[in-house]
């Protein structure tokens, strides 16, 4: 078997994770640490005010409706959303739509823990998309806007009536930046700026509309709440976690780390500049993927597919044609050549996921880097397949 020549150019950025995601280019320590409010209270007036910054500049440039409240939360998208499902389902039959890893965690905690009486969870295997034309208007409705186990995105929000009585949730921590939400279909929206901002981790975005508020301040949930997933004080919302302070104590280097991606976003020509930048990168990133006979995307049908979390499957068959763990194997020895070589960083698929790659494409990214990994990949497939075969 002849292998390809050891390609010479590298990506100048190897960080390819798809969370916490690759920070802006051009980033550094400096810049982030000088804009800090470090060492200070995070209610302190020029703290607060920074927090009330970020706040508006996430609005301004997502296109947040007027009357809609965004606030800071702790632990991440995951926090975000186990608040919005803790606080708020009950009132109403729920539907779940589950593709991958993620949203069959909503589900279980759904299913099991607020143990709903009526809820229906409506799956679709990796890859795939459930029925969304069986969603029921009446019912509360949750879902992730963009699989980032799987690779799989909803097409568009047309297929979720303007009308419905019940509330639409959405977890959308890879799309948002990336992908356009249509708000008027939204009443809860939450995710983490560690995706497609670059940002550090731990801090979660809730998003509510105006419907979302009313839920919270009419429905008791016949349930404890934990002090963190309170959202109500005296039966109101607590409107000054929407203004500048939070639930709980923010890391001030992070949030001064939004900012600092914010004011990028601005630089480069804001959200339609975002979104055109993460589609440059999967377009190179699919073009290859076009051209090689030996990987696949996860997803069929095209307009489906991830333009952020991009997963492959390997299906050369002689690769294919081992157990799973003997795929994951492979992958794995692949994916640890790359990273070796200092090309690629974290690009192995979800541990939940069918054994394959993961590339994260996000705005953050230099489609010049997509395009420089991609002989690496068939270097680094073909070397892994010679030594499998040699062994």
């Amino acid at each position: 078997m002849s292998l390809p020549q050891r390609p010479q150019v590298k990506p100048a950025r190897p960080e390819f994770s798809s969370g916490p995601c690759p920070k802006r280019p051009g980033w550094s320590a400096e810049t982030v640490a000088a804009k800090a409010h470090l060492g200070r209270s995070h209610r302190a007036a020029g703290a607060k005010a920074q927090i009330a910054q970020l706040i508006a500049g996430l609005k301004t440039h997502l296109g947040v409706p007027e009357g809609y409240r965004l606030g800071i939360v702790p632990a991440s998208d995951t926090g975000a959303y186990e608040m919005a499902m803790w606080t708020m389902l009950g009132a109403r039959p729920v539907d779940m739509l589950v593709w991958e890893s993620f949203g069959a965690g909503w589900a279980t905690d759904a299913v099991k823990q607020l143990t709903l009486a009526e809820c229906r969870v409506l799956e679709a295997d990796y890859g795939a998309l459930p029925d969304l034309g069986a969603v029921r208007a009446e019912a509360d409705l949750c879902f992730t806007q963009n699989g980032t186990t799987s690779g799989v995105r909803i097409p568009d929000f047309d297929w979720i009536p303007a009308d419905r009585p019940g509330l639409t949730l959405v977890d959308a921590t890879s799309a948002v930046f990336a992908q356009p939400v249509d708000w008027a279909k939204v009443d809860v929206l939450t995710f983490s700026w560690q995706k497609v901002l670059g940002g550090e981790a731990a801090h979660g975005v809730l998003v509510l509309s105006p419907r979302a508020v009313a839920r919270l301040e009419s429905f008791v949930p016949d349930r404890p709440l934990p002090k963190i997933f309170r959202l109500t004080k005296g039966g109101k919302l607590n409107a000054a976690n929407y203004e500048g302070a939070t639930l709980n104590t923010p890391s001030m280097l992070a949030v001064a780390d939004c900012v600092d991606a914010l004011d990028w976003v601005a630089e480069i020509g804001g959200l339609p500049a975002m979104m055109a930048r993460a589609d440059a990168n999967f377009a190179a990133l699919q073009a290859w993927v076009d051209r090689t006979g030996w990987v696949e995307n996860l997803v069929a049908e095209p307009r489906l597919r991830s333009n952020t979390s991009v997963c492959l499957k390997l299906v050369d068959p002689a690769v294919a044609a081992l157990d799973a763990a003997g795929q994951r194997s492979f992958v794995k020895r692949l994916v640890q050549r790359l990273a070796d070589e200092g090309v690629a960083y974290d690009i192995n698929g979800y541990r939940d996921a069918p054994p394959g790659l993961r590339i994260w494409c996000g705005a953050t990214v230099e489609t010049a880097d997509v395009t420089a990994l991609t002989a690496w990949r068939d270097w680094a497939f073909a070397t892994t397949a010679a030594e499998r075969a040699a062994a």
